[in-house]
């Protein structure tokens, strides 16, 4: 429990401007730490938030002129008056574009911030009160940290010497949100690397099953041809009933063998089948006589056993806590658990002024999996900033509604203003509302457009999430969303990769990389999803006469594809995409590479023997594919196999793998590809090279529907570059009329109005424009949700 070799909470020298009793570090030219204590006691070592201030040696000056303390960087100015931090005696101007003092805090000020997270989305239907976070359109936020208990050299809590001391650290970067975010992680720790097995599908209920029932439903989804790669076993794998006299069954530590009769052989199964385990624990009651685990546990607390006293848990205690894990979870773990769902809800009262038991829980329950050898993993709830280090979040039991599903993909993009980056929802909703087969359509949906996608549900009898409890249409869906989500884990990887080496998480708001622009704050569930890909789930119910849902988007400047329906459109806009339940709006932007497992089926998590690689013609483009073995805790770019894929674009494009670099001991040492190469038109034709010899036996086909061809590469040695020349390629036009058709073929309207619609855009298309058309449409006085689709086609590019 040592200090990590990253982690150095001591700054540069330079970098502090100190008095008797002040303090301020200079991190970054936008990063000041602001210290007062009446004692002159100042916190040099970690704190529950702050793990790391050594920052590279900042440029400032500073002018003391006795009762006045002025710091100068390039991008604020502080002015202090010696004394308590008052309003009047602390000031920051930050920095504006060019040069001007554009935004200015006193200390106090309301921070009007871009939103953080919350603790918790238990009982919520709908929106929940965010915490803050670091990242402001006005310029600046702060953080405190004032309260938060201190790490000794031995990674133990202790409180601070002067409790009522100011400890502040101001973030003045403007609206540079990505760079704030990483020196935010530099300063509070690093993301770790997710095991690659978490980004697969996640199995979870609270539900009563048996060894038996639950192995026959693992089959059952393999028979279906539905990948899942984690088992969330929910309470009642333990014992539940107990003697009153000890209370309640919340808190367990002992299997119930009525129910699961053969542990061991039943977590050997599930590991045979392909997927992690996890248990759930509500570890507030402690440890009593009834369980298997209490006469070790009570020895080594030094109680009597036979007296049958409980164990209270008493997280404050370094030797409780001990125990804790070498009594009861190693031994569990032993057995085939591989990490544990905390599912801590009792309260703050830890034993120790100030302290969070959550945070504790999350803390050393992350520290104690690293010792395992493998990439550390606790699921647990959010217990403040700094939270990210301690992944998964679980965000709790929601009410199942539409106002919940509307909420959830702004919260989860939201707390990556905080560096928290993986929320694990219960995809479908946990408890109460109604049956609705398009909202569980819709919630998973986003799912498979969300950090970790994780289907969960309540002991009732009638509110399972497995995809045939629905109608066969929603079933169908389902099923293909939960096959895309295994196949994304290519991409999900790197972008793992991603998170933990340059701070960008998966999910991010639209202002991030467009952050002048006015709309991208007025599309609060629009965000980017990794490097590539644009997503706008829909989370409202569809119209019956059109048949479907919008969402209100803007798409930034360039040409976006939509990767479902093969629709292209021109950017810098706002619009409305309107989708039936077969898909969401996910597009990507011309030049993009997105690589997928080609294979659709199964639980494996290796490195995929045969790739797809999804292009979007019409402007250049890359991916750097990284890939290891998912052994070890930290990363070390040694251990990784790095693939560069490019496309460049023209009439005769070409794709282009490099040899692979690194340890490319950890991929296949044959590969073959499948490139599919979204907007052209028909006509290509297609040769490639490998190792400068062409490759026989090409595989090609096209779609006219959605204008992708699809070519098939076989297997290619990895020491060979390979190129793909594609003659002809050409950006196909979208087919409004015909797309319009099929519109107006699904609604349920009259046979007249879809006859007299279809009539203007077959006008539109044959040279009248989309000025007559926009104009006879709203002649006609169609209700929105008819128009909104036919405009959306319309408006779309040529």
């Amino acid at each position: 429990m040592g200090l990590d070799e990253k982690q150095n909470p001591l700054p540069c020298n330079k970098a502090v401007v100190r008095g008797e009793k002040y303090r301020f570090t200079v991190l970054t030219p936008a990063l000041i730490r602001m210290e007062y204590s009446e004692r002159g006691e100042f916190v040099d070592c970690r704190t529950q938030t702050v793990v790391s201030r050594s920052f590279p040696e900042p440029v400032f000056e500073a002018k003391d002129t006795g009762e006045m303390l002025e710091i100068t960087t390039s991008a604020l100015r502080l002015r202090y008056r010696k004394g308590p931090f008052t309003p009047a005696g602390l000031q920051i101007r930050v920095s504006g574009q060019f040069g001007a003092w554009s935004s200015v805090w006193n200390y106090g000020d309301v921070q009007k911030d871009l939103g953080g997270t919350a603790r918790t989305l238990d009982g919520a239907d709908g929106e929940v009160l965010l915490e803050g976070g670091i990242l402001s359109a006005q310029g600046w936020a702060v953080l405190e940290d004032s309260k938060s208990l201190l790490l000794d050299e031995n990674g133990w809590v202790a409180q601070r010497k002067d409790r009522a001391g100011k400890d502040l650290y101001f973030f003045g970067y403007g609206r540079e949100y990505v760079k704030c975010l990483q020196d935010f992680h530099i300063l509070t720790g690093e993301v770790p690397l997710l095991p690659r097995f978490a980004l697969g599908n996640w199995w979870s209920r609270y539900y009563r099953y048996t060894q038996e029932s639950y192995l026959a439903l693992m089959d059952r989804f393999q028979k279906e041809n539905v990948p899942f790669t984690v088992a969330v076993i929910d309470m009642d794998w333990h014992i539940t009933e107990v003697d009153p006299k000890y209370g309640t069954g919340w808190t367990g530590y002992t299997w119930n063998r009525e129910l699961f009769p053969d542990p061991e052989g039943f977590l050997r199964e599930l590991h045979d089948r392909g997927m992690k385990v996890t248990l759930n624990v509500h570890p507030a009651d402690g440890v009593r006589a009834f369980e298997e685990c209490y006469p070790d546990f009570a020895a080594y607390m030094g109680m009597d056993a036979q007296k049958r006293e409980p164990i209270p848990f008493e997280i404050g205690n370094p030797h409780f806590l001990e125990g804790y894990f070498t009594c009861v979870h190693h031994p569990l773990e032993k057995q085939g658990v591989d990490f544990w769902w905390i599912d801590w809800q009792q309260g703050a009262n830890s034993g120790i002024e100030g302290l969070d038991p959550l945070w504790m829980l999350n803390h050393y329950h992350y520290l104690d999996s690293c010792k395992r050898g493998g990439r550390g993993l606790v699921f647990s709830r959010y217990s403040g900033p700094g939270s990210h280090r301690y992944p998964v979040g679980f965000s709790g039991d929601t009410i199942i509604s539409w106002k919940s599903l509307q909420f959830q993909p702004y919260f989860t993009a939201t707390a990556s203003n905080i560096g928290y980056g993986w929320w694990s929802h219960d995809i479908g909703g946990h408890m109460q509302g109604i049956k609705d087969d398009e909202l569980a359509v819709r919630w998973l949906q986003f799912g498979c457009f969300s950090p970790i996608l994780r289907l969960h549900s309540s002991n009732s009898e009638f509110n399972g999430k497995e995809p045939w409890r629905y109608n066969r249409i929603a079933e169908e869906i389902m099923k293909r969303f939960l096959r895309l989500r295994h196949r994304l884990i290519p991409y999900l990887y790197t972008m793992n990769v991603r998170a933990s080496t340059e701070s960008i998480p998966l999910m991010q708001p639209l202002y991030y990389h467009n952050p002048q622009r006015r709309e991208a704050y007025q599309v609060p569930n629009e965000y980017y999803f990794g490097s590539q890909l644009l997503v706008c789930p829909i989370t409202g119910q569809a119209d019956k006469e059109s048949g479907t849902a919008g969402v209100t988007a803007w798409l930034p400047e360039g040409k976006w594809i939509d990767l479902f329906t093969g629709l292209i459109y021109e950017g810098d806009r706002m619009l409305t995409l309107y989708r039936t339940a077969e898909s969401i709006p996910v597009l990507a932007k011309c030049g993009a590479v997105i690589p997928m497992d080609a294979k659709s089926g199964g639980n494996g998590l290796e490195n995929p023997e045969y790739l797809e690689v999804n292009i979007c013609a019409g402007d250049d483009g890359g991916f750097l594919l990284w890939e290891d073995n998912g052994q070890g805790t930290l990363f070390r770019e040694k251990d990784w196999a790095k693939t560069q894929m490019r496309y460049e674009a023209g009439e005769v494009s070409r794709f282009i793998r490099e040899v692979p670099g690194g340890n490319t001991a950890v991929i296949p040492a044959l590969r073959k590809y499948r490139l599919r190469i979204w907007g052209i038109k028909e006509g290509m034709t297609v040769k490639a090279y490998a190792g400068g010899r062409e490759v026989p036996g090409i595989g090609f086909a096209y779609d006219a529907e959605k204008g992708v061809a699809t070519i098939e590469i076989p297997a290619v040695r990895n020491g060979d570059r390979l190129v793909v020349e594609m003659a002809h390629t050409v950006l196909h036009k979208n087919q409004k009329t015909r797309r319009v058709f099929d519109f107006l073929n699904r609604a349920e309207m009259s046979f007249d109005l879809k006859t007299a619609v279809y009539h203007v855009a077959q006008q539109a298309e044959e040279g009248r424009g989309l000025l007559y058309a926009t104009g006879q449409l709203r002649e006609m006085e169609l209700r929105r949700e008819v128009e909104g689709p036919v405009l959306e086609i319309l408006t779309a590019c040529e």
